[in-house]
């Protein structure tokens, strides 16, 4: 169905930052240290590939407690020439694991990946194998412009000389004051006295800004082979920790290709599982394809109950059918099949929540960071990368600075299941690096950290503003919904009239802060400016860059 008119926001509501314009490049992350990083390479001449390395590299000092180098995740690469690769650089189970390796405490829903000690989520047990340093070395290797070593450049400085701590980050550290206090090295840098690092300390990084100019001297091989990867081997052998200089030698980052879908003239790209966002954000639009999503107006009840069932019946198929490719058969081309999608829909009650089993047979954590890249060439680059966890396990490797992931949480603990550790399974995962193309040319890309949360997110900024018409700013700041199936979690900027009504049809509501993490965005316009936005819900920030060189022949006289 074709919007027709729009209807009034049901929901007005205020964004809190405004976007950045610019004609020559746009940098956003979700810390401005790091989107200035990432510009850095743009002014010296570098593509967006060289600049989002760089900016993630920085985001391991100044976000520590959402991304590192032995994390993982996932990079959307659009080239000037209009090639789409995903980079896969997610974490897999070490070769020494097995189905039944942790206690199951329970099998409730929501408690089925709670295990005796939390092993699965604090400690050497709970690291994976880290693929975030081979893939965005790859990433350059093969897309970028300029030297590790310069890219590396604004990290080793940050992690040398110190930057000054934001509440959020201080915020983050008084959340996990106990677990973090159960390591030498974390205490030591993160508590003062037993608490938090107050915001406006200036937090230096001695032992990382080492191992940063070790991986600038040797590359990835540093880790995959070399002293840093001995001294997470070594640690691990001696606390109870699976993971082998063997799973570090046998690593490797996969190229995938992106799923494509289809709303409303749009091109909806995004990554292919283990993710689940590319498949089920496709399922979801094209569900929703068949209302007139526009004219019921953001906000409404009628446009929420939508998104809510159009959620619930993702997750009932997600839960039997996206899993690692390599273990377990997904059923891609079904699951995107727009007369799938009007099978499903034909069973939504506008005036009843209902709930959803699987339709199809059976075959994460909020911590996360994410960037947004181009570059005046055309390049793209919007990559979601985390260690799982805030602080990952809470563990960090001595002498070297780095935070180990706890990736391992990813999997369903239980054996016999599509999410079961196997080893060497890739860890399934949300993120949602997604572009999206108008006729053929770039009209925006985004994604956002948040965990089971981050692919409705994205899934709802597609569609404000192609349904509702949102700008790039109140897109990424619009109040947001989020349900698997039980509570329907609505953000407070909600009305009571609208939760009310919501209730009527029978949805269990439960009001929240914060629904997933900060999202950030670059929109692409018809003459050729780029608008980038970050979010409330985040330290984000857009660096747009303009102006250029002197135009040729130019000469200064007297």
């Amino acid at each position: 169905m074709t919007p027709t008119a729009r209807a009034p926001r049901v929901t007005p509501f205020t964004c809190d930052k405004k976007p950045a314009t610019g004609s020559r490049g746009m940098v956003v992350t979700n810390h401005p240290l790091a989107s200035a990083a990432g510009s850095q390479m743009l002014l010296a001449g570098g593509n967006a590939v060289d600049a989002a390395v760089a900016a993630l590299f920085a985001l391991t000092v100044v976000e520590p407690m959402m991304v590192g180098i032995l994390g993982g995740g996932l990079a959307h690469i659009r080239m000037a020439d209009g090639r789409h690769v995903v980079l896969d650089g997610l974490s897999t189970a070490p070769r020494r694991a097995t189905p039944d390796m942790y206690d199951c405490l329970s099998d409730e829903i929501d408690k089925q990946r709670d295990v005796r000690d939390r092993e699965n989520v604090v400690g050497p047990k709970a690291v994976a194998v880290p693929g975030a340093l081979a893939g965005w070395c790859e990433a350059l290797a093969r897309f970028g412009t300029l030297p590790l070593a310069d890219v590396l450049q604004p990290a080793i400085a940050l992690a040398g000389r110190g930057f000054t701590v934001t509440p959020y980050l201080s915020s983050c550290i008084a959340d996990n004051v106990a677990d973090l206090s159960r390591d030498p090295g974390l205490s030591a840098l993160f508590l003062r006295d037993g608490q938090a690092l107050p915001a406006g300390t200036r937090l230096v990084q001695s032992d990382y800004a080492k191992s940063l100019r070790l991986i600038a001297e040797t590359g990835p091989a540093a880790l995959y082979g070399g002293p840093l990867g001995k001294a997470l081997t070594d640690f691990m052998a001696a606390n109870s920790g699976l993971i082998g200089p063997d799973d570090l030698a046998g690593y490797r980052v996969e190229t995938r290709e992106p799923i494509r879908g289809s709303y409303r003239g749009h091109e909806i790209l995004g990554p292919p599982p283990p993710a689940s966002s590319g498949v089920h954000i496709a399922q979801m639009l094209n569900i929703l394809e068949g209302y007139d999503i526009g004219a019921l107006g953001f906000g409404s009840p009628d446009a929420i109950h939508l998104l809510a069932e159009a959620l619930k019946i993702a997750f009932a198929d997600r839960a039997v059918a996206t899993a690692d490719p390599a273990f377990v058969k997904v059923p891609v081309a079904r699951l995107i099949d727009k007369a799938y999608a009007d099978e499903r829909r034909a069973l939504i009650a506008m005036d009843e929540a209902k709930t959803w089993s699987a339709g199809l047979a059976p075959g994460e954590s909020n911590d996360t960071t994410h960037v947004t890249v181009a570059d005046s060439d055309g390049n793209v680059v919007t990559a979601t990368q985390t260690i799982n966890g805030l602080f990952g396990a809470c563990t960090q490797i001595p002498g070297t600075g780095m935070l180990a992931n706890n990736y391992m949480f990813n999997f369903d603990p239980h054996p016999g299941r599509a999410l079961s550790i196997e080893p060497g399974k890739r860890v399934f995962t949300s993120m949602a690096p997604m572009i999206v193309l108008k006729d053929g040319r770039l009209a925006f890309a985004l994604g956002l950290p948040g965990a089971l949360r981050i692919f409705p997110s994205a899934l709802q900024a597609i569609v404000n503003l192609i349904d509702h018409g949102m700008s790039l700013q109140e897109a990424v700041e619009a109040p947001r919904i989020w349900t698997e199936g039980g509570a329907l979690e609505l953000e407070e900027a909600f009305p009571e009239s609208v939760a009310d009504a919501l209730r009527a049809r029978g949805h269990r509501i439960v009001r929240m802060p914060r629904i997933a993490g900060g999202m950030n965005a670059i929109r692409f316009g018809d003459d050729g400016t780029l608008t980038g936005a970050a979010c409330w819900r985040a330290d984000g920030t857009p660096v747009a860059i303009s102006g250029g060189l002197a135009r040729a022949g130019a000469r200064f006289t007297i």
